[in-house]
């Protein structure tokens, strides 16, 4: 007989376990200045180790008047201005990616999807409001891009088989918001079912343990950021040890592998703070 002592896992291992490494992408504020900016940020990040990097452009901002835009019809000729300059930057051995937040109207992306077919972008992700499926099967129909989608709708797992029975996506798009880790992981399977990607939609403690329970040809990416030149992302709030996301010098975040879903607490500044 066993000793009867419980083994403590992190969530991942207890989902099968799949790796404790995954490549990132480095994924920007949107909104952080001209074309030359984004350029000089994504050599930076390409020298910090990063072999992926994806663009919020000018989301819901005027980049003319520098203040607040409504979110459609949105400026798409500005950000193909801006994923050039990011695109001549890095060379082409680094991947691209466009998220422009469903700021652009259907012609908008089919413009943008072509331009950026051109210069070897591998995803454009939510380029139109979700709510409108039938512009997402046109769109996913016309380019050749993988269009990433749907990244907001309620229904979880649900709705995303549905967007993919439609033809209204190339790859899925879920986080823990949609349905927790448990319908998160459904999603992920769903899209392992159907033979498509599944790329997990930010970072965080619970993502990253769907992350860890998924190989790399249906969950490839860690979305790591938002980031900005000004932003410090690499030191741990106070109340934790350490960042969810450490980078190895491969591009790589290093998932964790503590219990659960891997929080590694500072119990000294907790304990310290406690409201009495």
């Amino acid at each position: 007989m066993g000793s009867g002592r419980m083994v403590e896992l992190p969530v991942s291992k207890i989902l099968g376990g799949a790796r404790e490494r995954v490549k990132a992408y480095a994924s920007t504020f949107p909104n952080m200045g001209k074309p030359e900016d984004y350029a000089a940020h994504a050599l930076t990040c390409k020298e910090q180790g990063y072999k992926a990097y994806k663009v919020h452009a000018y989301i819901c901002w005027t980049p003319h008047t520098w203040e607040p835009a409504p979110q459609v019809p949105g400026f798409p000729k500005e950000d193909l201005q801006v994923c050039t300059a990011v695109r001549e930057a890095v060379g082409d051995d680094m991947v691209l990616m466009l998220d422009p937040f469903g700021v652009y109207t259907l012609e908008q992306s089919l413009w943008v999807g072509r331009e950026l077919e051109k210069l070897g972008y591998y995803w454009l992700e939510h380029p139109m409001v979700e709510t409108r499926i039938e512009a997402y099967r046109r769109l996913t129909r016309e380019l050749d891009i993988a269009i990433l989608s749907p990244e907001h709708v309620p229904g979880g797992v649900f709705a995303r088989a549905e967007w993919v029975l439609q033809g209204a996506c190339d790859m899925l798009r879920i986080d823990h918001n949609y349905g927790g880790i448990t319908g998160s992981y459904k999603t992920v399977n769903v899209a392992q079912a159907y033979g498509i990607q599944c790329e997990m939609h930010g970072g965080g403690w619970a993502n990253s343990q769907i992350l860890g329970a998924t190989t790399e040809a249906t969950c490839e990416y860690f979305e790591r950021g938002l980031l900005r030149p000004d932003f410090d992302y690499e030191t741990p709030a106070p109340y934790l040890n350490s960042i969810v996301d450490p980078l190895d010098d491969e591009g790589n975040v290093i998932l964790p592998q503590l219990p659960g879903i891997g929080l590694d607490l500072n119990w000294d500044y907790i304990n310290d703070n406690l409201i009495k």
